[in-house]
């Protein structure tokens, strides 16, 4: 499938848009190649941008000064619409970094040039409107996933919406996302598979 026609099937499917409303967006889309470990979006910048995912993952993670340590906060994978959603959606300075975990191809939009669409097409406001939804319902979701499921459940709803990430993240990635330790999650997994 050619990349542009990814996009449109992934905007068209999101938000039940004609191809003549997504026509109107195709000179706001530009393609990007990022290379491993290359920033979409750094710690205290403005996300300028609202990224749709070709190939590759990227994640959204902070620096915990008291622990020295990274926290993994969301994954995105292929064919998800990708931002620091607070960032994004406020136009303020982000509390998280966004990086490519493997080499990416992404398309991206500009802020601005989405607030046009969305001040000019109805199906594009919808798309915006179902976007934010989204955002909210993925944020909810692993806020609840924390205070109410074991590691194990989290772990699989991970794989579920994640299924080939172990591909392109290592394990201690992936235990930092679902706040555990590395032996944790080998037993986990060892589990799973018997």
């Amino acid at each position: 499938m050619e990349p542009i026609a990814q996009l449109k099937k992934s905007v068209m499917e999101v938000s039940g848009m004609r191809e003549e409303d997504f026509a109107l967006s195709l000179p706001y889309w530009h393609h990007k190649t990022y290379k491993k470990g290359e920033f979409y979006n750094e710690y205290r910048n403005v996300c300028k941008h609202l990224g749709f995912i070709l190939s590759g993952v990227f994640r959204i993670y902070r620096f915990d000064d008291r622990t020295s340590t990274e926290r993994n906060m969301l994954f995105f994978t292929a064919n998800q619409f990708m931002s620091p959603y607070k960032s994004f959606l406020n136009q303020q300075a982000c509390e998280y970094y966004t990086e490519a975990m493997s080499v990416a191809d992404i398309y991206y939009i500009h802020y601005d040039h989405l607030q046009y669409l969305y001040q000019t097409s109805p199906a594009w406001e919808r798309f915006g409107r179902l976007y934010a939804e989204a955002a909210l319902n993925t944020v909810m979701t692993n806020t609840e996933g924390f205070l109410f499921k074991t590691a194990e459940e989290r772990y699989r709803e991970m794989l579920d919406i994640h299924p080939d990430i172990f591909d392109a993240v290592p394990l201690y990635h992936i235990a930092s996302y679902l706040g555990i330790e590395g032996p944790s999650l080998s037993r986990i997994r060892k589990r799973l598979k018997a």
